[in-house]
């Protein structure tokens, strides 16, 4: 049996699905694509058992059949042809496969369809419709936020608070926090769920189409979300997510106006001066600047740079994380962004000066404590 595929297109979809192909697998077979045919439609799943997307695209089949093909090997020789039509051809009593280009031939050993995982399919009729531009600037907007460490599993996904006048996305990893929040999405029903960190990284990837809409559907243990050729369907983070709202400060009364990407560059210069460990950088605020210093006594480095700024309150000389700053900054988009502050110990909140009329962002960073004040 064969069938016949533009090597790009083949490969744009593979590269797309390829994420969800783990590393290391629990179960051999996880390594391949389930390559699922009919005579004008190939369907293809990648899985971890955790994560699983499916995609689809046409092509020229002279029948229905499945089989598995080792991931890494189909799309290494992928991307290293020119585009061009390429013929699969599939024994199924071997379950040998080989792809036939214009000059070469190659061939690669497949496996049994029937040992790769099926995924049960969501039923549920809790359903929300996204577009998918907001949804991808959801996932930017919280995703660098979520923590990397296993003992807190809840940090390691995106909350998801759907309800009827909102929907929220929230991401921390207890010294950094994003709320983002859409006015524009409601839902009927109030539903709260964390969506793991791999997933939200395959649907950011995968989400490039502004004008399609994703259709979220889930339930108690799994989301799926469906657009274009394109369907996820992952296992959530069953935990219980920490109580956000309460480390929120509900007044920060010193403002500090100042232009984001000017900040940004004079972040990223200084912080290469700081200690590599700690990333610390200090701000010194006065009412018409700040004084950016970091350095390292290890090494006897140190850099400074002076911005202006629009300052309402006392001068104050406090500590941050330069690398959270400066994620922070980079994620979001307003010329201006404005940073409200309490005292040298407390939570900073940062807001971008100008957002949009259906969003609302709170990003909360914690301070580092300064020598003059341990």
């Amino acid at each position: 049996m064969k069938f016949t595929v533009n090597s790009m297109a083949l490969l744009k979809h593979l590269t797309i699905v390829s994420g969800a192909v783990p590393s290391n697998p629990l179960i051999p077979i996880l390594e391949n694509f389930l390559f699922e045919l009919t005579e004008d439609k190939l369907v293809v799943t990648a899985s971890d058992l955790q994560t699983t997307m499916t995609t689809e695209l046409t092509i020229d089949a002279d029948g229905a059949t499945s089989i598995c093909v080792p991931a890494k090997l189909v799309i290494e020789t992928l991307k290293s042809l020119p585009e061009q039509p390429i013929t699969f051809l599939l024994d199924l009593d071997t379950f040998a496969v080989t792809l036939v280009s214009e000059n070469g031939k190659f061939k690669v050993s497949g496996e049994n369809a029937i040992d790769f995982p099926r995924i049960p399919p969501v039923k549920s009729s809790d359903e929300i419709v996204i577009p998918a531009s907001v949804l991808a600037r959801a996932v930017n907007n919280t995703l660098f936020s979520t923590s990397s460490d296993d003992l807190r599993p809840a940090m390691t996904g995106v909350l998801f608070q759907l309800g009827e006048n909102n929907t929220t996305f929230v991401a921390t990893d207890g010294h950094r926090l994003v709320r983002y929040k859409r006015l524009d999405i409601v839902s009927e029903s109030e539903a709260s769920m964390i969506v793991p960190k791999k997933a939200l990284n395959l649907l950011k990837s995968a989400l490039q189409n502004d004008t399609a809409e994703v259709t979220m559907t889930y339930t108690v243990q799994n989301a799926y979300f469906k657009f274009d050729q394109h369907s996820l369907i992952c296992r959530l983070i069953d935990e219980r997510y920490p109580d956000y709202e309460a480390a929120i400060p509900t007044a920060n009364p010193f403002t500090m106006s100042i232009h984001r990407v000017d900040f940004l560059n004079a972040l990223k210069r200084v912080s290469l001066y700081a200690n590599k460990t700690t990333h610390q950088v200090r701000l010194k605020i006065s009412e018409t600047e700040v004084l950016i210093t970091g350095e390292d006594l290890d090494f006897s480095n140190e850099g400074t740079e002076t911005l202006s700024c629009e300052f309402d309150g006392e001068a104050m000389e406090i500590g941050f994380n330069a690398r959270f700053l400066t994620e922070m900054l980079s994620n979001l988009d307003s010329n201006l962004v404005e940073m409200q502050l309490a005292a040298p110990n407390k939570q900073g909140l940062l807001f971008p000066k100008l957002k949009g009329d259906d969003e609302d962002i709170l990003m909360l960073v914690m301070p580092v404590m300064l020598n003059q004040y341990v």
